[in-house]
């Protein structure tokens, strides 16, 4: 019989999709970024992560990564 996934092991699949852990995103995952300047509009660019930025597990708005076109910006979502 299938064991019925518990409420954390649901959160936790919903935390590595999420930009503001560390834990989900590594070089060369495809993810939307909000940059600097595009705070205020929430404008997202996506990209392939280059280098993860921020050293903390969890940032409350998100990882700081910088793409392979050299852009920088905080994690909104992991595609």
């Amino acid at each position: 019989m299938r064991k019925k996934p518990e409420f954390h092991d649901r959160v936790q699949k919903v935390a590595e999709r999420d930009g503001r852990q560390r834990s989900g995103i590594c070089p060369g995952a495809k993810v939307k970024i909000v940059r600097k300047q595009d705070q205020a509009t929430g404008r997202t660019t996506e990209g392939r992560v280059k280098e993860v930025l921020t050293r903390s597990t969890y940032h409350p708005h998100g990882i700081k990564v910088r793409l392979e076109d050299g852009t920088i910006g905080r994690v909104k979502d992991v595609c």
